[in-house]
């Protein structure tokens, strides 16, 4: 397990992200994801039906919009407000 500061270091990477504020790095540490490189090769489908599994909780749609703009954010460099993605997870 990390240590304290190790997490909080881990956390502050994550939080460099557009759309992760704390209850999304929460997400993050419950999937075992702490550095934006592990969410290079994620799929928001599967993210967001793992945190719901994790959980035992039915999460906002809005969830899974916020994971997209993070893994678009990973993989591309561009900042996109998480609302970006509602339009493609609505037309799915």
């Amino acid at each position: 397990m990390a240590s304290k500061d190790t997490s909080k270091s881990m956390s502050k990477e994550l939080l460099t992200l557009k759309n992760v504020g704390k209850a999304a790095v929460r997400d993050l540490e419950l999937l075992g994801i702490t550095k934006i490189e592990q969410l290079k090769n994620q799929n928001p489908d599967d993210l967001y039906e793992q945190i719901q599994k994790i959980t035992h909780t039915k999460h906002d749609p809005c969830v899974w919009d916020v994971f997209a703009a993070i893994i678009h954010e990973a993989n591309t460099g561009e900042k996109q407000p998480w609302w970006y993605f509602s339009k493609i997870r609505k037309s799915k």
